[in-house]
């Protein structure tokens, strides 16, 4: 009897230890979630520009927004504006239906920032497509944005229109640029 004493409280023992454990890690993970939370709680406040410059990055300490590249430590400031309204530089229209000028689209909230592009049109086609927004508060962002934004836009370029390829890993980003690259287009039309 005693044998079987020893045994149970031995068993109870082993339950004791595997729930506190288990408890530890609980607590482990939500200190990290709660933490990771408030380090990063601006979540996406991006600042649109007017003219974005190509070859730069965004340095979200200065709120200065700028086109892609590989090197998210160049920077370069540009003036602020929250202007969303088309400014086509001439009234011809095309074959295609588009309209030359050049034409911002909305700003679409897609979780982790804002996504706002614009698209130049010269003779009724794409010609360039430049991001005045995208999610880059967190390295993360960055490097994701700086491989995918890049080929969103020759994409974009290459297809004459907002219907591309969700870039894997940058679904949000992509999807954000699909809906702004389109309500561009429609101000285009």
């Amino acid at each position: 009897m005693s044998k079987n004493r020893s045994n149970s409280s031995s068993n109870f023992s082993r339950a004791i230890q595997k729930f506190f454990l288990s408890a530890f890690v609980v607590f482990a993970f939500i200190a990290y979630a709660i933490h990771e939370r408030l380090t990063n709680s601006n979540g996406g406040s991006s600042t649109a520009s007017a003219a974005p410059t190509a070859g730069a990055s965004q340095d979200p300490s200065n709120s200065s927004a700028a086109a892609p590249t590989a090197d998210p430590s160049s920077s370069s400031s540009v003036a602020n504006t929250s202007t969303q309204v088309p400014a086509p530089t001439s009234a011809s229209s095309s074959p295609s239906g588009y309209k030359d000028g050049t034409y911002t689209g909305q700003t679409i909230d897609v979780n982790y920032g804002l996504v706002e592009v614009q698209a130049t049109i010269r003779n009724g086609k794409i010609t360039g497509v430049q991001f005045l927004q995208y999610p880059n508060d967190r390295r993360t962002s960055q490097q994701i944005n700086a491989i995918a934004m890049p080929y969103l836009q020759q994409e974009a370029i290459q297809a004459q229109s907002a219907n591309v390829d969700i870039v894997s890993g940058a679904t949000l980003t992509s999807e954000g640029f699909q809906m702004s690259l389109q309500s561009a287009f429609a101000n285009a039309h």
